[in-house]
């Protein structure tokens, strides 16, 4: 361990970044990538060595990159990496704390240790994890999770969660709530217009962003969509890659005969969201269990109206602006659905109550309450 230098030296583990451009705005990636970015303006006490394999960090003087040669975008090379290779790569580097920026940290590091959980997911929702990944969560975020002087949960939520499964006490755990990046604002109205001539979207939509899997619980929009009166206006825009038991989700669609009013295009590029976000009437996200929620707060800083499941971290990323209902309840969201639908005064009412909320989710407060954590995990002894 080095001796306490006037700037600690603080090593993160970034080996989740990705190193294509297009994931920087999506979730685990965008969180590391942004935090990065704003760490060192705001915390230039410490100085800072990223490790990373393919993925590309902030190109910052003050963060110094340290490249593995190993594909650590594979799962298994990156446990290889994570559990063999990074003790030879801290004694080397010997900093003064080590933050595991996704879920785990080498069990062999013996010096002081902050681990972010984004969620638990794997504990939640197992059946969405292969085994051996459920395995591999269930052993070393439990055991990082004890050994860390600090865990950064991204809500309160995810704190207490935490808490409950895994055993940290309250006082361990700090909250780093995500932020939303400034390219998420109201647009002017004709660049939201020709861009919906370009992509051949409709008049009015409603949209949902996130991978099209069943805990997203795309069931109960489907279903409430299907019985909208409003429905000939109004087309379904379910945006997102392909997660597993997708085809389930297709199947409904085709079942209910809604093939002709429900668009999907698939994954979307982190530069092309704002506007779909802008071009939508509703944003809708029926999801059941989110570590935080953030296309909540993304549609709320582009001023569109958001309704939520008020379930797991999603009150928290809604907040008052938000319209929350029971997941599985599809008469109140044909109800809640139709009625911002037909009222324009209401529409506008929570729109700008949500850009009001928005503005609350900074990336530099992620990075402030991040270096927050790496303060009090310095300042216990032993």
């Amino acid at each position: 361990m080095a001796h306490m230098s006037a700037r600690p030296h603080i090593v993160l583990n970034a080996h989740l970044l990705a190193g294509d451009a297009s994931y920087r705005s999506a979730g685990i990636h965008g969180y590391l990538y942004n935090t990065l970015a704003h760490l060192p303006e705001v915390a230039p006490e410490f100085s800072y060595t990223v490790l990373v394999g393919q993925g590309n960090p902030p190109a910052r003087a003050d963060l110094t990159v340290h490249r593995s040669r190993l594909h650590t975008q594979n799962p298994v090379a990156r446990i290889i990496w994570e559990q063999i290779a990074a003790p030879r790569t801290l004694a080397s580097l010997q900093p003064d704390l080590l933050h595991g920026m996704a879920f785990a940290l080498p069990l062999r590091w013996r010096g002081p240790s902050v681990v972010t959980i984004f969620d638990l997911s794997f504990i939640r929702h197992p059946e969405r994890l292969s085994a051996a990944r459920r395995l591999y969560l269930h052993t070393f975020t439990r055991a990082s999770a004890r050994r860390a002087r600090r865990v950064i949960a991204i809500s309160r939520s995810g704190r207490d969660e935490i808490h409950e499964l895994l055993g940290v006490p309250l006082e361990q755990i700090d909250v780093a709530y995500p932020g939303v990046g400034e390219s998420f604002a109201p647009l002017p109205p004709a660049e939201v217009e020709d861009f919906r001539r370009e992509k051949g979207l409709p008049e009015r939509y409603i949209l949902y962003l996130g991978t099209l899997e069943p805990r997203k619980n795309l069931d109960t929009l489907i279903r409430a969509y299907a019985r909208l009166p409003q429905r000939r206006d109004v087309k379904l825009v379910l945006a997102g890659g392909r997660g597993w038991g997708t085809d389930a989700i297709f199947a409904l669609i085709e079942k209910l005969g809604l093939e002709g009013d429900v668009i999907r295009p698939g994954y979307i590029a982190g530069n092309e969201l704002p506007m779909w976000y802008n071009a939508a009437e509703i944003f809708a996200y029926p999801s059941v269990y989110e570590g935080f929620g953030m296309p909540l707060v993304e549609a709320m800083a582009c001023g569109v109206p958001v309704i939520a499941s008020n379930t797991s971290s999603l009150p928290e990323a809604a907040g008052p602006a938000g319209v929350l209902l029971p997941p599985t309840d599809v008469e109140a969201w044909v109800g809640e659905l139709a009625r911002l639908l037909d009222d324009e005064a209401v529409r506008q009412n929570l729109a700008r109550r949500g850009q009001q909320h928005a503005r609350k989710f900074r990336w530099t407060a992620t990075a402030r309450q991040t270096a927050d954590a790496y303060h009090r995990a310095l300042s216990v002894r032993g």
